[in-house]
């Protein structure tokens, strides 16, 4: 992986925190911060993804053309397999 060298301003609160952690935990503050970064931009990518859901089950058409393509991929989930095999 490549590593560049950014500055960011960071609330000394969190600077405080990601000591901590660093500490507790034996990792590097920029392996805290990286796993930070990923778990707030996949929680983010899931609210986003929710509202989208959301907004689709309001419009009831578009819902409905859901469903049905849901359904006609469920018939695929087994793939002919039997039980056991």
């Amino acid at each position: 992986m490549i590593v560049s060298s950014t500055n960011v301003r960071i609330y000394d609160r969190t600077y405080k925190i990601i000591n901590e952690i660093a500490s507790q935990t034996g990792k590097s503050k920029q392996e805290i911060l990286d796993k930070a970064v990923e778990e707030y931009r996949r929680k983010q990518f899931l609210i986003e993804a929710n509202k989208a859901y959301a907004a689709l089950k309001n419009n009831t058409e578009k819902w409905q053309e859901e469903i049905k393509e849901r359904e006609e991929w469920d018939v695929t989930l087994e793939d002919g397999l039997r039980d056991g095999s």
